[in-house]
């Protein structure tokens, strides 16, 4: 029998409104947009990816830094053109033209992804998305309208099989940061803090910051600085460890172990392709760094996918995907099945019935050679 071949391909541009309005860095956006493949096999099978750079405009027109270098335009651009290239393509043939195209990194990260659950690599149990999402780390920040009562209902929200939570700081003032963070622990003392800071201290006052919160309860301390001699130099002052997020951004990274360094938190869709993930992982896990999935602001398609993506290859760790409570709807509903009231649908792609008869004569021929042999 012949290998079941893509059928068909949509690609849908969604957007879907964000309330309250979600940090990145030090911005603030308040609509997320991206894309949605759908995929369709000639055996029936049907899949769908988001591909979601973290890319665009804040809530003041400003263009988002430090992230995705590609627009949202250009990956549709990409997409439009080598979409028609997979349809009537086997699986094999599918990562092989993925392989040889030069993609931007959410388009490979999507595509390849789109690949491997085509081909059933999200079918096993062990990869169930409620297992995968046991715990989840929170994520916190200060606002301006926070007051103890709104700390504590969301600290109550908590997984109780919880142990971490994200803090955003260099964001507000030290002093109101400092003063937030110790609200979060004396709520619950129990908590350990990933803090993110997204670069935004000098060395001075990340020691000055990080001075006034007890040790104990710091895990880690997300890109505190610009430079990774900066983030050496607040653990040499303190021996609290550094993690790498922005750091991976710059498409010319190369994992180099750093005195202090203890975790990468990486963004899947910021990386690439699934193949270059593992890469990473596997260099940086054998230099005994830590590394943690997250998220770059996916709807719930992508996230349920990091879920699992997660439970797959890094399956010690707890991923950072706590950004769903702000989209006002779900790109895939209960059902599993695209809303389509927050997507336009852009491309549509299908082989043609010539080549399903084709399959189907040489399906038929297959069998009968198959009954003559007993």
């Amino acid at each position: 029998m012949n290998a079941p071949r893509i059928s068909q391909l949509e690609l849908y541009r969604y957007q879907i409104n964000l309330a309250p309005h979600l940090p990145v860095a030090k911005q603030r956006i308040d609509i997320r947009h991206g894309l949605v493949i759908a995929a369709s096999l000639t055996s029936g099978q049907q899949s769908f990816v988001e591909i979601a750079p973290l890319s665009g405009t804040d809530i003041e027109g400003v263009a988002l830094s430090g992230f995705s270098h590609e627009s949202l335009d250009a990956v549709i651009e990409q997409l439009t053109t080598l979409l028609p290239r997979l349809i009537g393509s086997s699986l094999t043939q599918i990562n092989e033209i993925l392989a040889s195209a030069e993609l931007y990194p959410s388009a490979a990260f999507g595509l390849s992804l789109l690949a491997l659950k085509l081909d059933g690599g999200f079918d096993h149990p062990q990869y169930d998305y409620a297992q995968s999402m046991q715990s989840k780390i929170g994520l916190f920040y200060y606002q301006p309208d926070s007051d103890l009562n709104k700390l504590r209902a969301k600290l109550a929200q908590l997984d109780k099989r919880s142990y971490s939570v994200k803090v955003k700081v260099a964001q507000a003032s030290i002093e109101q940061e400092i003063k937030y963070i110790h609200q979060i622990l004396e709520l619950n003392p129990k908590l350990k803090l990933r803090l993110d800071a997204n670069q935004g201290f000098t060395p001075e006052q990340a020691i000055e910051f990080l001075a006034c919160l007890p040790k104990a309860a710091i895990e880690y301390i997300e890109e505190p600085c610009k430079t990774p001699a900066e983030n050496q130099q607040v653990y040499q002052a303190l021996k609290i460890p550094f993690a790498l997020d922005e750091s991976l951004n710059d498409s010319k990274y190369q994992f180099d172990m750093l005195e202090g360094l203890t975790a990468l938190v990486i963004k899947p869709t910021i990386i690439g392709s699934i193949n270059q993930l593992t890469g990473l992982i596997t260099t940086a896990n054998s230099h005994g760094v830590r590394c943690i999935l997250s998220s770059s602001l996916e709807a719930n398609l992508g996230i349920n996918d990091l879920a699992k993506l997660s439970y797959m290859l890094t399956p010690d760790e707890t991923p950072g995907l706590d950004t769903l409570s702000s989209f006002s709807e779900p790109l895939i509903d209960k059902q599993g099945q695209l809303n389509k009231a927050v997507c336009v649908l852009l491309q549509r792609e299908t082989i043609s019935e010539a080549t399903i008869n084709q399959d189907a004569d040489l399906n038929q021929a297959s069998t009968l050679i198959a009954d003559s042999e007993h």
